[in-house]
């Protein structure tokens, strides 16, 4: 007897070390094409989500490290049929999910709500699809006709400098930055947040992998040539916040004056109507973080 007790103790310490992943239909639809299983056990996405959350729990209770998946019905469906595998059960959608843990969206659970956790997903998902779509554009630039060069790896380097350039003319603080691209397929998006010292000598901290996305959709901005902005808000403690803006022109980041940055943020884009400025914050002029040099 007590040597299965001590099997079990050993079976359980050992199950603390194996990581999980929980595979999530973040949206309704998504789980209304999942429906179609027979195997698939819920009827209520709702309902689905509670016991997601009841789930997720009881596994961080037991100091079990879990990694939740975005889940997609149609790319569950196509992985299916490339192996052969039978949709309708709980096998393929297990092996589905491992895969997902090294090859799809995912964030490591770590005690949040169910209703906090789902939109951390999907905006992991969006980032992560803004980045591959704005690496592909950088690939399929081409080279320069004149010199040869990689122009996606040149937009790629000025972009890098210019950030830089652009944190450290903001001066200390908490810096927001928001770089926005229209393209053919889709409005690229790249939001950035940077903490900088009043010690010179201190690199500004940048959280996570907002400088990598952020210098890739700028240099997707430069590359192409087409319009776009970048907007930053410094926020010093004591001080009024400040907002800067640029606009894309040709491939070239243009300081907007304080008149433009403050038509820019009073303004509805919507509607186009004039709104109130925001209290407690100075309209600043933007300042020159663009390489003056030669550009494809």
């Amino acid at each position: 007897m007590r040597r299965s007790n001590d099997t079990t103790s050993r079976r359980r310490k050992l199950r603390r070390e194996v990581p999980g992943t929980v595979g999530l239909l973040a949206d309704a639809g998504d789980f209304a094409a999942m429906r179609v299983y027979r195997s698939f056990g819920f009827d209520d996405h709702r309902d689905y989500l509670r016991h997601i959350d009841d789930l997720l729990r009881s596994l961080a209770a037991q100091g079990i490290h879990t990694t939740v998946a975005l889940f997609d019905p149609e790319e569950y469906a196509e992985y299916c049929a490339e192996h052969g595998l039978d949709a309708d059960t709980a096998e393929a959608r297990t092996r589905y999910t491992a895969e997902l843990a090294c090859t799809g969206t995912n964030l490591p659970y770590t005690g949040q709500p169910i209703e906090e956790l789902v939109p951390l997903l999907v905006d992991e998902a969006v980032r992560q699809a803004t980045w591959e779509y704005a690496t592909t554009l950088l690939a399929d630039v081409g080279n320069c006709a004149d010199c040869g060069e990689d122009i996606g790896r040149a937009s790629f380097e000025r972009a890098a400098d210019a950030l830089e350039r652009l944190v450290a003319g903001a001066g200390p603080g908490h810096h927001h930055v928001v770089c926005s691209i229209p393209s053919e397929a889709e409005q690229l998006l790249a939001v950035l947040h940077a903490e900088a010292a009043r010690d010179p000598d201190s690199p500004p901290r940048i959280e996570g992998r907002e400088g990598l996305d952020f210098v890739t959709v700028l240099a997707a901005g430069l590359a192409l040539g087409g319009p776009g902005g970048l907007v930053l808000r410094s926020t010093t403690e004591g001080d009024r916040d400040r907002v800067h803006g640029w606009r894309l022109d040709r491939g070239r980041l243009v300081p907007l004056s304080a008149a433009a940055v403050f038509n820019a943020y009073c303004t509805d884009a919507d509607t186009g109507e004039p709104v109130a400025p925001e209290p407690g914050v100075e309209y600043c002029p933007g300042y020159e973080v663009d390489d003056p040099g030669p550009h494809h």
